[in-house]
């Protein structure tokens, strides 16, 4: 951005636009962010289901943001990498690999609150 431009609220605006799209192409293009988006609507579900309190409402919705944050950028990654380097290349496989490994992690994290927040609901329903 030129240091001379001075702030704009119409592109301040357009910024937004462009995220916006940023999120509707990844819910519609990448396969992972669709199931990411069905695993928050159960989580978001059972949550009203189970009453959560404020503190849990709090930790599910940072790991779901966390999960799909992780899988946005491990898709952005990817999509430059393939620009970068259509052929096989064994340190953009390096960067790929990373890159997932980040999702797999938030996903393992996420898993995790959702047990300790769901599953003594779950179990008190039962019992």
């Amino acid at each position: 951005m030129n240091e001379n431009q001075k702030f704009s609220i119409i592109d301040r605006a357009k910024s937004f636009k462009y995220a916006f799209n940023g999120l509707k192409l990844f819910f519609i293009n990448e396969h992972n962010g669709r199931i990411h988006l069905f695993a928050a609507i159960v989580a978001i579900a059972l949550s009203f289901c189970l009453r959560l309190s404020a503190y849990e409402w709090i930790a599910v919705l940072l790991v779901i943001a966390m999960v799909i944050i992780a899988e946005i950028i491990n898709s952005a990654i990817e999509k430059l990498a393939d620009v970068v380097s259509p052929e096989y290349h064994p340190k953009i496989k390096t960067v790929k690999d990373l890159a997932a490994a980040g999702v797999l992690v938030a996903a393992f994290v996420a898993v995790a609150v959702g047990l300790i927040i769901f599953l003594p609901k779950l179990f008190a329903c039962i019992g």
